[in-house]
C-alpha cells in the first residue's frame, strides 16, 4: 500500500504510545490484496495482545491514481475481494465480541467506556470544527471543508483568504443525513430528534421494510 512505515515500526509507535496514554486507538484495514484469514486474525490478535481499548476496522477501498489502483491494473496485485472483505468482517465480528468489545458502529470497536467522543459526534450530528488541509467542519445545517493542497492552504492563510468550500444542507438534506449516520449506528435512529410529523412519515415509510423482515 506504499506506506511510510513497515509493520515493525507501526508496532513500536504503538508501544511507544501506550507508555504515555492509557487511551488510544486502532486503525486495521482487510480485505487487502494477498491479505489471508490467518493473516487478518493474527493482525486482531496483535492488537488485542496490545490491550489496545479502541479500533477502527475498515475495508480496503482502492482509490483511483493511487499506487495500489495501478498495481493492479498492471496486474500485478489482485484485485479486491468483496466476498473475501465480507468473511472478514464477520470474523472480525466475532473475534472482538468475545474479547468483550463493543460493536458501537459500523467500523468501530471499544472496550467499555471507550467510545470514540470524536467519531460519536460525527454520527449524532453534533456541531465539529476542523483545522488544517482537508479538515471538514459542521454546525448542523452548513457543512465547510478546507482545500487539500499544502501549499495552497498555506497560501491562502497568508494571504488572509479563508480556504474552504462548504454547502448548506436543506431541512430535507438534513433529516436524510441524519437516518443515514443513525443507522450506523447499534442505537439506530433516534426519532425525537425529528418533528412529529417528520418522524410519522419516516415510520410510515419504512414499515413496510420491517414487515418483510418480520416474515
Amino acid at each position: 500500500m506504499n506506506r511510510a512505515h513497515n509493520a515493525v515500526q507501526a508496532r513500536k509507535g504503538l508501544e511507544l504510545a501506550l507508555l504515555y496514554f492509557d487511551n488510544i486507538t486502532m486503525d486495521l484495514i482487510y480485505g487487502t490484496p494477498g491479505l489471508t484469514n490467518d493473516k487478518w486474525q493474527r493482525n486482531v490478535e496483535t492488537a488485542l495482545a496490545l490491550n489496545i481499548p479502541h479500533l477502527s476496522c475498515y475495508a480496503l477501498t482502492v482509490e483511483p491514481q493511487t499506487p495500489l489502483d495501478k498495481l493492479i491494473r498492471l496486474n500485478k496485485k489482485d484485485d479486491v475481494n468483496p466476498d473475501t472483505q465480507s468473511e472478514q468482517f464477520l470474523l472480525l465480528m466475532g473475534w472482538l465480541r468475545a474479547a468483550g468489545y463493543e460493536h458501537y458502529e459500523i467500523s468501530n470497536f471499544a472496550k467499555p467506556g471507550f467510545r470514540s467522543r470524536h467519531n460519536s459526534s460525527y454520527w449524532q450530528g453534533k456541531p465539529y470544527v476542523g483545522i488544517g488541509p482537508s479538515a471538514h467542519s459542521f454546525n448542523g445545517t452548513e457543512r465547510r471543508w478546507n482545500i487539500a493542497n499544502n501549499q495552497q492552504y498555506i497560501d491562502a492563510i497568508a494571504k488572509g483568504v479563508a480556504p474552504v468550500e462548504k454547502e448548506l444542507l436543506t431541512p430535507v438534506q438534513q433529516i436524510n443525513e441524519s437516518i443515514m449516520i443513525s443507522l450506523r449506528t447499534v442505537e439506530g435512529v433516534d426519532l425525537t430528534r425529528f418533528s412529529e410529523g417528520a418522524a410519522r412519515q419516516l415510520v410510515k415509510a419504512v414499515q413496510k421494510y420491517i414487515n418483510r423482515a418480520c416474515l
